[in-house]
């Protein structure tokens, strides 16, 4: 099959999950052209069924703000007509969903029949979609699409009550390739990072405010007031310069390490005792289940997604949203004890196998086989 993939090209766990998938995709036979304004930053290497095709928005002083969902509509529409490109699947509902559709609907002038799938990730609901300004044009794409699935099923449950869906929405979690997480690490320099004595906390996002920073930063701090630790930072964002003079205000700077944007997660998670992911809410959590996946534990809160992924008591411990006390003590109930902290490492381990992307990429092909079955067979 010949699939489009629309997404951000970015560290987001969008755009991760969507490369992934185009990844496996390839691999299973299928040739994916990704369509987007920038090479996706994990599609490290194209070949004969992998292929970029970069969206170009042109600059006009007509414009206050250059429209992408045009550029990116046309850029459709050419690459569907070269590539003979069977099937669309686009990853959030705007503006990818509503851009899809414009595509779709200049074919269809053309005589060229192209299905839609769509794929809620979180943010186009719960942020932006949910928006008066916004909430129209969502429920629009959504409605239009050919087939919809979301990564978890609160985010399921949300869209159907934010918005008035007609369509059946199936949800295929977010996954992981378990192969990329057994690391042959001989040494993961822990020792560059921390004593031995020392337990190394870690905490990967975007940091926008929805990932509550400050409140990474005060779980921490309560957690080395008990027991010898490091902070490792991971990623840039908004709301980092407020993290860096938290942490300046706290005295706590030879106990942090910024890292910024890094394409080495498996290796700081590699010597990593323990993830946090305070989020205000979290449409799945694809941070914890890769720290999981390196047998990292996870201290969350239960908000969104989170509690399909992080199972309390077992893999890590969830709490409510804010609650920095409650986290600080479940954080210490699996740091201060080696044996409990091999238990909790290992569980961590074991939960993230019901995530392996070998066992979910199936799911979206059975999706693909009968949206184009279906689509095709309306126009007969």
């Amino acid at each position: 099959m010949k699939i489009g993939i629309v997404c951000y090209p970015t560290f987001g766990g969008s755009g991760v999950v969507a490369t992934e998938l185009g990844l496996e995709l390839s691999k299973r036979g299928h040739e994916i052209h990704f369509i987007t304004y920038k090479q996706p930053v994990r599609l490290e290497l194209l070949g004969s069924n992998l292929h970029f095709h970069e969206v170009h928005v042109p600059e006009y002083p007509l414009f206050h703000y250059q429209p992408y969902e045009l550029a990116l509509s046309s850029k459709l529409v050419d690459m569907v007509k070269l590539h003979k490109i069977e099937l669309l699947h686009v990853h959030y509902a705007i503006p990818h969903a509503y851009a899809a559709f414009m595509a779709q609907q200049m074919l269809k002038e053309e005589g060229l029949l192209i299905p839609i799938v769509t794929t809620l990730h979180g943010t186009d609901i719960t942020l932006v979609g949910s928006h008066p300004f916004y909430k129209p044009a969502v429920a629009f794409s959504i409605n239009k699409s050919d087939a919809v699935t979301s990564v978890s099923e609160n985010l399921k449950r949300d869209t159907l009550r934010l918005f008035n869906i007609k369509k059946d929405i199936s949800v295929i979690s977010n996954f992981i390739d378990l192969d990329k997480h057994q690391n042959g690490f001989t040494d993961c320099q822990r020792d560059m990072m921390a004593d031995e004595s020392e337990r190394i906390i870690t905490h990967i996002s975007n940091f926008r405010e929805v990932k509550n920073i400050p409140d990474v930063v005060s779980i921490f701090n309560g957690i080395q007031k008990e027991i010898p630790a490091k902070l490792m930072m991971v990623g840039e964002g908004p709301e980092k310069v407020k993290a860096e003079k938290m942490i300046d205000d706290l005295g706590l700077q030879d106990k942090v390490v910024f890292f910024g944007n890094s394409n080495e997660i498996d290796r700081i998670l590699c010597f990593s005792d323990l993830f946090l992911l305070p989020s205000q809410t979290e449409s799945f959590g694809l941070a914890a289940l890769e720290a999981m996946a390196s047998s990292v534990p996870v201290i969350s809160t239960n908000s969104g997604g989170l509690s399909e992924v992080n199972i309390d008591g077992f893999s890590g411990y969830l709490s409510d949203v804010g609650d920095v006390e409650s986290m600080i003590e479940n954080a210490l109930k699996i740091l201060k004890d080696e044996d409990t902290l091999q238990t909790f490492k290992a569980n961590a381990k074991a939960q993230s196998l019901n995530f392996d992307l070998h066992a979910i990429v199936p799911k979206y092909e059975a999706i693909y086989e009968q949206t184009l079955k279906q689509y095709l067979m309306t126009f007969k």
